[in-house]
């Protein structure tokens, strides 16, 4: 319920705080007294469009903060927490609005901010205004079809009707892809079985480009070198070698050694170390000789196969690396070909009986509506005859077009009346008149009482235009709506203030030559008569007024 209101630079409202509580509050003034502020405001705490001619004069900014209580496990507080916004369950929420002179607006949620549109979805919720003029409420058949399902306690099948909409939605997009795979298969077979078998004879392993361009790289750099390696093992180990020169060489130095001593000793040293570092170069060549050597049958092999695998690449527009996935989606298109007609046929199953079990619950639903639509009407009938309105008739609208399938069902409803017998029944938005359509939504909200209404209800100046046993009326039915939740009554009637348990008298004073203040606080029982009885008698309080007043006190 509506807790708290406080606003802040609105319009004539300098600073103004106002506690709610539970059953039916009233809210009276003089004409001009600035009763439509104080709906202005709440509506700007609830995400309204926000307009600068609403902040007070001389003033920068207004802010509108209202305070609701609700249960620590309510739908609003999950649906606000999906939406980012984290709150204690314990905490009331807070709802701010702050209207800039430029234009611009800000809102928050308990502090945290948020956009006008959360504050709106969140809002509707938590409090409807209703007034004459009103059309919010009942202008989308949408609404109505929802205050049927609440009055009929429908949660469960319209829940239900929802997940087979979207199970039988699913089935056909199941099916529909599947076809179009299919067809587009179908259009490439030939292309996708030739393709297939060229890339499955070619066989692409992941990463083997890799691997033989290092191969045949290896390879290469092994050819460019091998006639330099030949060349040295020619010089050292062939026909013109100078080892067996220096070998030679060596021996007769040596026997010459012992005819002059002392004079050849470090030579022939010398040359001996050559011929053994000379061997070991022969060694070291050959090694090398034996380790580069390759088969150029093998590098025509590495080559060709790379060369395949870039051709197919190009022919496929695709990278070498992606060729062997290529392969594998290939022939899992060619087998889905050949499956296809038999998913096909599982698919199709699938979706009728999908639909099937659609239509199904679709027929109950509109079965189960069409019984709570009878019993709705006669609560609504039964409302009637005290508002004056005995002679009309309320009608629920129900069209129900079984190839219509919606996640809300197969049924269109709509809320018709009928004013007087003989005129022609139609939406009741565009047959009752202002006052008419103010009555009608009060016999429907006390039919529906917390079934389908939020937690709190404004009701802006609905008695207007009546009098006498039609105020009364009004008074009691909203009277016996607010013992099932929070009603706010702007209101000319006396008969209505009287049944109020909490009054709010709006008035507006001068606070100096200059500025106009709107005010507003809640009387007691002494000036509540005082009060009631200047709604009886207008400027002039007779005492006539004043017994008049307490006889409505006493019988509310």
């Amino acid at each position: 319920m509506l807790a708290e209101l406080s606003i802040r630079d609105i319009v004539l409202i300098e600073a103004l705080t106002i506690r709610f509580d539970d059953g039916l509050s009233v809210l009276t003034g003089e004409t001009g007294a600035g009763k439509s502020i104080l709906l202005d405001s709440l509506a700007l705490a609830l995400g309204a469009r926000g307009d600068a001619g609403l902040v007070r004069q001389g003033a920068n900014q207004g802010q509108v903060t209202a305070i609701f209580e609700l249960p620590a496990v309510h739908p609003l507080r999950s649906e606000i927490k999906d939406a980012g916004i984290d709150v204690d369950p314990s905490e009331a929420l807070i709802f701010r609005r702050v209207q800039s002179g430029d234009g611009r607006t800000r809102a928050y949620i308990n502090d945290q901010s948020v956009s006008a549109g959360l504050l709106q979805k969140v809002g509707k919720h938590l409090v409807e205004i209703h007034g004459q003029h009103d059309e919010r409420a009942l202008i989308e058949t949408d609404t109505h079809r929802d205050l049927l399902d609440a009055f009929g306690q429908l949660s469960t099948e319209t829940e239900h009707i929802a997940r087979l909409h979207h199970d039988w939605r699913a089935a056909v997009r199941a099916l529909l892809t599947h076809k179009a795979r299919v067809a587009e298969a179908a259009k490439e077979a030939d292309y996708l079985k030739a393709s297939s078998e060229e890339l499955e004879a070619l066989a692409p392993e992941e990463g083997e480009e890799t691997q033989l361009a290092e191969k045949r790289q290896g390879m290469m750099q092994a050819e460019k070198i091998a006639s330099d390696l030949n060349d040295a093992h020619e010089v050292l180990s062939g026909p013109k070698s100078p080892v067996p020169d220096i070998a030679s060489l060596l021996r007769r130095l040596e026997r010459k050694t012992e005819e002059a001593p002392g004079l050849l000793e470090e030579a022939n040293e010398n040359l001996g170390k050559a011929l053994d570092h000379l061997a070991e170069a022969q060694t070291l060549i050959e090694k090398a000789i034996n380790i580069s050597d390759f088969d150029n049958r093998v590098l025509e092999q590495t080559e060709e196969r790379l060369f395949s695998l870039r051709a197919a690449s190009r022919k496929f527009n695709v990278p070498v690396e992606n060729l062997a996935e290529l392969a594998v989606q290939m022939a899992d298109q060619l087998a889905e070909l050949d499956a296809g007609e038999a998913r096909l046929i599982e698919l199709e199953k699938a979706e009728g009986e999908a639909l099937a079990m659609y239509d199904r619950a679709a027929l109950q639903l509109s079965e189960a509506r069409k019984a709570a639509a009878d019993q709705l009407v006669a609560a609504v009938m039964a409302e009637l005859p005290a508002l004056k309105l005995e002679k009309a008739a309320f009608i629920i609208n129900q069209t129900s077009d079984a190839e219509n399938r919606a996640e809300t069902g197969i049924d269109t409803i709509e809320f018709w009346v009928q004013t007087n017998p003989g005129t022609r029944p139609g939406p009741m938005m565009k047959v009752a008149s202002g006052g008419e359509l103010s009555r009608f939504l009060l016999a429907l909200k006390v039919a529906l009482a917390d079934r389908g209404s939020a937690p709190t209800l404004v009701f802006d100046e609905i008695d207007t235009g009546v009098g006498g046993a039609v105020a009364d009326a009004i008074g009691s039915r909203l009277s016996r709506l607010s013992t099932k939740v929070q009603v706010l009554s702007v209101t000319h009637a006396p008969q209505v203030a009287a049944r109020a348990e909490h009054h709010f008298l709006i008035s507006k004073k001068t606070e100096d030559a200059d500025k106009l203040a709107t005010s507003i606080v809640e009387i007691d029982m002494d000036k509540r008569l005082e009060e009631l009885a200047r709604m009886l008698s207008g400027a002039t309080v007779t005492d006539e007024a004043r017994a008049a007043a307490a006889q409505l006190l006493n019988a509310g």
